[in-house]
């Protein structure tokens, strides 16, 4: 009986998931927002609450932001990441700084205390990599000057979360010095040791993977990326991180074959994540804490956008791009969900996961907009300034990955 309500919940999920992406088809947006809401009205307080099937739903969302990070890791080499690393770290530290503050500060004018304010600056600090991948992958600009931008500013949060998570883990349960130290060395060094073999082994691990068999070849790399991206959960470094060095591990014909037939997966896995996100937020925890997250939002939305416009502008990309790099930027999701998790298992502020919640709702509803709008809002707003309507040259997409040579 058990499994028959199961499946019948999770057929129903997946059919409302495909009847709303037909619709924002037709109308052309992306259906991020709408599959949130989704899983606002089978959550807990929504119209109708499921059970049976939260747990697999669960599962399915880890797998969906797992594929995400594989999936944006394979269009990109090692050599590309470790170029866009060393050229945009700058940016990195823009983003920190714009970023963080204004959550820090937040909890600290709230009267939360010095922990709280530590954490509630990684929530406004962490944009949402599964989010921006499946956005900039709905608007087609994958191949965009700007996206390598972009994905450097995604990464580098990404690995920064490999020092930041044992820093505020051990904050939040008290922890002495030598315990967060010991966390954070093993954190690091795993990092480090999946980087490194990226970059100098990326050829052997593809030549491991290949085979002309694609079920073959879709079980050993999907197995792969789940097996690396849970160890490197288990040891307190981002499965996120773990998915998309796996992905920029690949090269070649491995990288290709993979991408077509993992690209039905994520799309499936994708949804189900965003769905997940939207089960487990109660609509009435919302409305007490909505104007400050209100506030939050439209200031780190704003904070985002002059970080993604700064960073392109720095890497040479016309205004038109900066616009797209810093509208794209703007949803938070996974990770800031996660961080405010510890601090609420921990309690350390009861209304710090109400606050977050409504903030990353607000965030990753209006992320797929402000990537689609900020952009040619920007142009309108410059020429009514300009009564000659001036406008940069057009951006031609380029290629993510340069194709690799025959028998590579």
């Amino acid at each position: 009986m058990h499994s028959a309500v199961l499946l019948i919940e999770f057929g129903s999920i997946i059919l409302c998931l495909g009847l709303l992406g037909r619709f924002a088809a037709r109308f052309r947006f992306s259906p991020i927002p709408l599959y949130l809401l989704a899983g606002l009205a089978f959550g807990e307080g929504g119209l109708l609450p499921l059970g049976a099937s939260e747990e697999f739903v669960a599962t399915g969302a880890e797998i969906g932001v797992i594929l995400l990070l594989l999936m944006l890791g394979l269009e990109y080499t090692a050599s590309d990441l470790v170029s866009n690393l060393k050229a945009h770290y700058p940016s990195g530290l823009v983003d920190c700084a714009l970023n963080a503050l204004p959550g820090a500060a937040a909890a600290l004018l709230l009267g939360w205390g010095p922990v709280a304010a530590v954490v509630l600056a990684g929530v406004t600090w962490i944009s949402s990599s599964g989010v921006i991948a499946k956005v900039l992958g709905d608007l087609g600009r994958v191949g965009n000057r700007e996206t390598p931008v972009i994905l450097s500013v995604l990464v580098l949060e990404d690995l920064a979360m490999a020092v930041y998570l044992p820093i505020v883990t051990a904050l939040v349960a008290g922890a002495g010095l030598a315990a967060g130290s010991v966390t954070l060395a093993i954190a690091l060094g795993v990092a480090g040791l999946v980087l490194f073999a990226a970059v100098r082994y990326g050829r052997v691990i593809s030549r491991f993977v290949s085979s002309d068999d694609p079920e073959k070849l879709l079980l050993v790399v999907l197995g792969l990326t789940i097996l690396v991206a849970g160890v490197a959960q288990q040891l307190q470094v981002s499965a996120a991180v773990g998915a998309f060095l796996v992905g920029i591990a690949l090269s070649g014909e491995v990288a290709e074959g993979a991408h077509t037939l993992l690209s039905p997966l994520r799309d499936l896995f994708a949804a189900v994540f965003f769905v997940f996100f939207g089960l487990h937020t109660d609509p009435a925890s919302i409305p007490p804490v909505l104007l400050p997250a209100l506030a939050l939002a439209a200031v780190t939305a704003a904070t985002k956008i002059a970080t993604g416009y700064w960073a392109a502008r720095r890497a040479g990309i016309s205004v038109k791009g900066r616009w797209r790099a810093g509208g794209a930027l703007v949803a938070r999701g996974e990770f800031s969900i996660v961080i405010a998790g510890l601090a609420v298992t921990a309690g350390i502020e009861p209304s710090l996961g109400p606050l977050a919640t409504a903030y990353v709702l607000i965030l990753v509803v209006m992320g797929p907009l402000t990537a689609r709008f900020t952009e040619p809002l920007a142009t309108r707003w410059t020429r009514r300034r300009d009564p000659r309507g001036r406008t940069a040259v057009p951006e031609q997409p380029v290629e993510a990955r340069p194709q690799a040579p025959v028998g590579d």
